[in-house]
C-alpha cells in the first residue's frame, strides 16, 4: 500500500516564545511598569498559570526581554565590526549599526536608556541597565585600546557620549539624522585623538 505523504503543518510558537513576543512588543512600546501581566498574558493567548510556571513572575519576564535585547545589540554591532577592516573603521561600525536602529519603523529609543527611566534601585531593569552599560563602555574602551589611543579611556567616554547623544536626540526628535551626525563627530575625534599621537 502507497504511504501518503503529509505536509507538517506549521508549528504554533510555544507559549514561551509567545509570552516573550508579546512582552517585548508591549514593553518596549508601552513601558515596562504601564504594562501589565494581564496585557502580556492577553496578548501571547497563553493562560496566567503559564507565565508564572514558565518564567516565575514579571520580574523574570523582565530579565529575559532586557536579557534578548542586549544580546541581539551585540549581534548586530558584531556583524557589523566584523565587516571592517581595521579599529577605526570598527568604531565608525558601531555608528554606522545605530544609524540602521534609529532608522528602523516603531524606534522609540534605547530599551535600556527607557527602562533606567523606570527602574528602581536594584530591579530587575536596574541591573540589567547596568550589564548593558558595562558592555557600551567595554565595546568602545577595547576598541580604543585597539585604535592605539594614547588615551584609551578619554576616547571611550567621548565615543560613549556621542553614542547616547545620538540614541537620545533620534529618539525625542524622531529622525534618524543624529546617528551620522555622530559618526562625523566620531571620525573628527579619532582623527585628533589618533593622528596626533603618531
Amino acid at each position: 500500500m502507497a504511504r501518503t505523504s503529509v505536509t507538517p503543518a506549521t508549528q504554533k510558537p510555544s507559549a514561551r516564545d509567545r509570552l516573550l513576543a508579546a512582552s517585548d512588543e508591549l514593553f518596549y512600546n508601552e513601558g515596562i511598569h504601564t504594562v501589565g501581566i494581564d496585557r502580556v498574558i492577553e496578548k501571547a493567548g497563553v493562560a496566567k498559570g503559564s507565565l508564572y510556571y514558565i518564567f516565575g513572575g514579571k520580574d523574570q519576564l523582565i530579565e529575559t526581554y532586557l536579557f534578548n535585547r542586549h544580546q541581539a545589540w551585540m549581534e548586530v554591532v558584531q556583524r557589523g565590526m566584523d565587516a571592517a577592516d581595521d579599529p577605526r573603521s570598527k568604531i565608525l561600525a558601531v555608528f554606522d549599526e545605530l544609524g540602521t536602529l534609529v532608522a528602523a519603523p516603531g524606534f522609540r529609543g534605547c530599551a535600556f536608556m527607557n527602562a533606567t527611566a523606570e527602574a528602581l534601585p536594584g530591579s530587575p531593569e536596574d541591573l540589567a541597565a547596568g550589564k548593558f552599560r558595562g558592555w557600551v563602555h567595554e565595546l568602545f574602551g577595547s576598541l580604543a585600546v585597539a585604535a592605539g589611543a594614547v588615551s584609551p579611556r578619554v576616547l571611550a567616554d567621548q565615543l560613549v557620549v556621542l553614542y547616547d547623544g545620538a540614541n537620545t536626540t533620534a529618539q525625542m526628535d524622531r529622525t534618524a539624522a543624529p546617528a551620522e551626525v555622530a559618526k562625523g563627530m566620531a571620525r573628527m575625534v579619532l582623527d585628533s585623538t589618533l593622528y596626533d599621537s603618531e
